[in-house]
């Protein structure tokens, strides 16, 4: 799976954004309740964040490239106004270039006055809904899903927000989970196909809306429910209230949300994401039995999935890997440059706990290849003795439109080499991934079904017409 120039395109898997929403009984310092919030969903975006608060009829916003801390560092955050709503966002590009004009929220002043918006997920009809917008006379200063949503949300409102935004999400194709805000209502919406997390949740004073629960707790919160899968959660001074999309046959949420993606403090759907690594460590151990010395996980992601595959094995679990906090997560980075420095600097091999030893090391998903290649390398410079490596989920063999910037399938090690192959081009001695059957099961206690589509073609709809082009209208 070689690029024209001979190349592999560097490893990683890429998840859109995280959303966060309060709306408080009181006017007070929402702005740092949202900053709290986006700081426990950083995980999902390093981009850039933005946050925008809503008061006396007005909303002001900042935004910037960034880390969340690194955005509001200088007193941008105390330039903010107190306010009872607030919405914020962070940002991984899938659609649309890693520039401050594409950072979120979105803000504007249409029919119902002013407006705020925040998206984490990937349309497949961006551009018809564009050029259906275009024909109307409008002009897009960005070139991301969101400003379209916002826009046509704006089309169909009459002035009615709740209006606009039910009308408007009835055209969107693709995954979405939203939060838009008015200057006196704070409204999240959920795909139909609950394709990507939305909880809400509850503290003194504020109901809250997050990506992962995580946030929720890290506000002081207590969480009350997920969003349903096409609903519309309507929140004012009159209480919340509910609308619903049209219900599709079936859920698909994605499934990458509990090997990657999602925090393992956060519960999606009912099922917790730090027991559903756990079990895939588990059926690790119990269907691709090896003889080692140590057992070990890639952190962050894998470290709760190696201690199942060492309760089950009774292999004893060591530390192979030292991870340096101070550095992003590596398939975050906007640039292949910094993404292929940052695994160098990003973790360090722990050789007094490996030298001579027959290890195995756990990961979460093996999708270009190098990641893998540079960890094995790297255990075997610090004198590991064997290193057999285990992955948490199938062979990814498909490309993702719905939110996960893995767009092309020559991009997929899985999709041009066989398991044999790349075991040789990772450079482990063996080689093992779970089944598709086998990931279902550790997210048994799951609520929705799942989008497994990178790994078996099997989306929520057909993908025949869909083709990605990350920066469409650049």
């Amino acid at each position: 799976m070689y690029r024209r120039d001979g190349k592999l395109p560097f490893d990683g898997m890429h998840e859109e954004c995280g959303v966060f929403g309060v709306y408080s009984t009181e006017t007070r310092d929402v702005a740092h309740t949202a900053y709290y919030g986006l700081y426990a969903l950083q995980h999902r975006g390093q981009e850039s964040s933005g946050i925008a608060v809503a008061y006396a009829n007005k909303i002001q916003y900042f935004k910037g490239m960034g880390l969340v801390p690194e955005v509001f560092a200088n007193g941008n955050l105390d330039m903010l106004p107190e306010g009872d709503i607030a919405i914020g966002h962070v940002r991984y590009s899938t659609t649309g270039a890693s520039r401050l004009v594409n950072a979120q929220p979105i803000v504007f002043t249409g029919k119902c006055g002013k407006m705020a918006l925040a998206h984490n997920g990937n349309l497949t009809n961006t551009r018809q809904l564009r050029e259906e917008l275009i024909r109307d006379n409008a002009v897009f200063q960005t070139s991301i899903d969101s400003e379209v949503m916002a826009l046509l949300i704006n089309k169909y409102s009459d002035g009615d927000i709740v209006k606009g935004v039910l009308r408007a999400c009835a055209r969107f194709e693709g995954s979405f989970a939203l939060v838009v805000m008015t200057t006196d209502k704070l409204i999240a919406v959920r795909d139909p196909y609950g394709i990507r997390p939305l909880v809400l949740g509850k503290s003194i004073d504020d109901i809250l809306v997050a990506s992962e629960t995580c946030a929720i707790d890290a506000v002081g919160g207590n969480v009350l429910r997920d969003v349903r899968p096409g609903e519309v959660v309507v929140i004012s001074a009159d209480g919340i209230t509910s609308h619903f999309l049209e219900k599709k046959a079936k859920t698909a949420s994605c499934i990458f949300e509990y090997v990657y993606f999602a925090r393992p403090d956060s519960v999606i759907d009912g099922c917790s994401v730090y027991e559903a690594r756990k079990e895939a460590g588990k059926i690790l151990a119990r269907t691709h039995p090896i003889d080692a010395d140590i057992v070990s996980g890639v952190p962050d992601s894998a470290v709760v999935a190696a201690r199942g595959y060492s309760e089950v094995s009774g292999i004893p679990y060591v530390e192979a890997l030292a991870k340096n906090r101070y550095v992003g997560r590596t398939f975050i980075q906007p640039d292949q440059s910094m993404r292929e420095n940052s695994v160098s600097v990003k973790m360090n091999a722990l050789r007094s706990n490996i030298c001579g030893k027959r290890l195995i090391i756990i990961d979460d998903s093996i999708v270009r290849g190098t990641t893998s290649r540079k960890i094995v390398r790297m255990l075997r410079d610090a004198g590991a003795k064997e290193v057999h490596m285990m992955i948490c989920s199938p062979v990814v063999l498909h490309p993702c439109p719905l939110g996960i910037d893995m767009q092309t399938g020559s991009q997929l090690i899985g999709a041009n080499r066989s398991v044999e192959e790349i075991c040789a081009y990772i450079g482990a001695d063996s080689l093992a991934y779970l089944t598709v059957d086998q990931l279902k099961e550790t997210c048994r206690g799951a609520k929705l079904g799942f989008c497994t589509g990178c790994f078996d073609a099997q989306y929520p709809y057909p993908m025949d017409d869909y083709r990605a082009d990350k920066h469409k209208f650049e």
